[in-house]
């Protein structure tokens, strides 16, 4: 029997952030992978001063908040999978 290699399965959970990389944000998850983005695609959080960036809240593992910025950030945004969380208008 053979099996599947890879994160197949597995419910990407966020455990912490850094911003070890200049212009960069490391996302660390749960089950060991790390995605590195790029804060061009995030402007609300690349205009966070540094001492700002450290003041984030993680919820349920999915959702980053920071104290300072008025957006909600899910892991899906991260991911590039925004369509799998997004509300629909009714």
């Amino acid at each position: 029997m053979r099996f599947k290699e890879g994160a197949i399965g597995l419910t990407p959970a966020i455990d912490k952030l850094k911003f070890d990389h200049k212009g960069k944000m490391s996302i660390y998850l749960e089950d060991g992978r790390i995605l590195i983005v790029p804060l061009a695609l995030f402007p609300s959080i690349k205009k966070l001063s540094e001492s700002e960036r450290k003041k984030y809240h993680i919820s349920d593992g999915q959702i980053i908040l920071f104290r300072d910025c008025d957006e909600v950030f899910h892991i899906e945004q991260f991911l590039g999978s925004e369509s799998t969380y997004r509300y629909s208008v009714v």
